[in-house]
């Protein structure tokens, strides 16, 4: 008993002391990474203002309409409130700079929640720069580019060691970004962010590789913390197991696609030669070691270099990260409308129906349906042109958010995908607000901006009367949407479109598109 004391104090005094005089006591083992020297965010001053309250800013929100779906909007108005609610001001000791949308979790930032919820955020641009919210990211980016995937409010200081295999990911801070580009066109932003992004992803590749060059990860740096996916002899949620992770590598794959796009714009194109090499050589990795010709699926690759069965949604980020050869997409693609397996009540699962482990009640990763997890194949399918499929599941998937919404008033961290249940903590806006945001404008109205082309999408497939006020196109763009009830989808939409700024308007419906030009302050 004396012993067990003992060592319990001296654990104690060495944690104490670990703690007490901070990194002093290590060697502090950087290398040089020239990108991260580029990173402007860490000398930047802090904006210690107050971010607004909801009913100050409602009106220079997207005001949308839908006469039939009555609680789709209320539920939309909703998401907005709870998520101006988590609007943090800058703590000055946390050494963040830009206030910020919480996950209103545990008192930390996250990365690839604020990476999600900066994807909705996007629509309230001109109320508050959700994008912004990302900078605090950037801002504690370390001398080698490693930045963490969790980072205290408080002090500002990192949750995890970043040699640990869980410290960082998902890398799609990238992929935030760019899509804030299109839709806003904010060249000055790009060029500030695009150091530290690289600079990142330079680190990840030097530190999350194998031998081989293929990526690995765990259950909690991938972010499907509980997913089945190691063998047995491993940890869940820590371990990375040796192996190489389906959804990191294709990550990669993306992220790399993305940093080159911006390379372009920015006229940098020499600092991202070497990313040429790597999506190359990844996605021949991808294809020829991790397809499971057996199941025709993307799986992950075990350390003897047998491929597992497990079919888990991040095998979807192989549509964004554009690697499907032609001659295996239809069965590819099958698998999100077979009913004994993603085709669920609740579109689309974390986990395959067919899977031992997949819980009926969601089990978390084991089989919840995620909104970030969501809108990732909804924008892969975009990428491909399967919009119909998109369609298809972003309105199951809304019909059930709203469906717990209306019963419950609020918004969940993940549902079940055999019956209308919100699981897990609520209020939580949070990157759920994907789904009344986002996915409603994108997939259920269809519109879809494209701002360094000047151009709006809008694919018209509802057939009831709704549209869309204070819609953001760019820095001062404000447009007005609305389409006409119809009686058959085959049947131009009727519609009626103001902007204060001209753009040509792409028109989609069954069977017709057309390319109008909309004048400033006219038709």
């Amino acid at each position: 008993m004396k012993r067990t004391i003992r060592f319990i104090l001296i654990g104690f005094l060495l944690c104490w002391g670990a703690n007490s005089f901070g990194q002093e006591n290590y060697y502090k083992l950087y290398t040089h990474n020239p990108y991260a020297e580029e990173n402007q965010f860490i000398q930047t001053k802090p904006d210690l203002s107050t971010p607004p309250a909801f009913e100050a800013i409602k009106s220079k929100l997207p005001s949308p309409s839908w006469p039939a779906r009555k609680d789709v909007i209320a539920a939309y108005w909703k998401a907005w409130e709870i998520a101006f609610s988590n609007l943090r001001a800058v703590n000055p000791a946390s050494g963040f700079t830009a206030p910020y949308i919480d996950a209103a979790f545990n008192g930390c930032v996250f990365m690839w929640d604020t990476s999600f919820m900066t994807m909705f955020g996007k629509y309230g641009t001109h109320a508050f720069n959700f994008q912004g919210s990302l900078d605090n990211f950037y801002t504690k980016q370390k001398p080698d580019g490693f930045i963490c995937r969790e980072i205290r409010s408080t002090d500002g200081s990192d949750c995890f060691e970043r040699f640990e295999p869980s410290s960082t990911g998902p890398n799609i801070m990238p992929w935030s970004e760019w899509e804030y580009f299109e839709n806003f066109n904010d060249t000055v932003r790009l060029k500030k962010i695009f150091p530290p992004l690289l600079a990142y992803y330079k680190w990840f590749q030097i530190n999350r590789t194998w031998k081989d060059g293929s990526y690995y990860s765990s259950g909690w740096g991938c972010g499907m913390d509980n997913q089945p996916r190691v063998p047995e002899g491993y940890d869940v949620q820590w371990g990375n197991a040796h192996m190489s992770w389906i959804d990191t590598n294709l990550q990669q794959i993306m992220s790399a696609k993305i940093l080159i796009k911006m390379a372009k714009e920015l006229h940098r194109e020499k600092d991202v030669q070497a990313l040429e090499k790597e999506i190359s050589s990844l996605t021949d990795f991808v294809n020829s070691r991790m397809w499971n010709d057996k199941i025709s699926f993307y799986t992950d690759l075990f350390e003897d270099n047998t491929l597992s069965s497990t079919m888990t949604i991040g095998s979807y980020w192989a549509l964004l990260a554009d690697v499907v050869p032609p001659a295996r997409l239809e069965r590819y693609l099958s698998h999100l409308t077979n009913t004994k397996e993603f085709n669920r009540e609740h579109r689309v699962p974390t986990l395959s129906a067919s899977d031992p482990q997949y819980d009926p009640n969601g089990g978390y990763w084991k089989g919840s349906v995620w909104a970030p997890t969501e809108y990732m194949v909804l924008r892969g399918l975009t990428a491909i042109h399967q919009d119909s499929l998109a369609y298809e599941i972003a309105c199951n998937h809304l019909n059930n958010v709203v469906g717990v919404f209306s019963k419950t008033g609020t918004f969940f961290e993940n549902y079940a995908p055999e019956k209308v249940q919100g699981n897990d903590r609520k209020n939580f806006v949070g990157w759920t607000g994907l789904s009344p945001i986002a996915i409603l404008m994108e997939y259920v109205f269809g519109i879809r901006a494209d701002v360094p082309n000047n151009r709006i999408v809008w694919d018209v497939r509802l057939k009831d009367d709704f549209g869309v006020d204070n819609y953001p196109f760019g820095k001062e763009g404000c447009v007005s949407l609305h389409s006409k009830a119809r009686k058959d989808t085959r049947q131009m939409p009727k519609i009626k479109v103001n902007s204060n700024v001209p753009f040509t308007l792409t028109l989609k419906w069954d069977g017709g598109q057309k390319d109008i030009a909309i004048k400033a302050s006219g038709k």
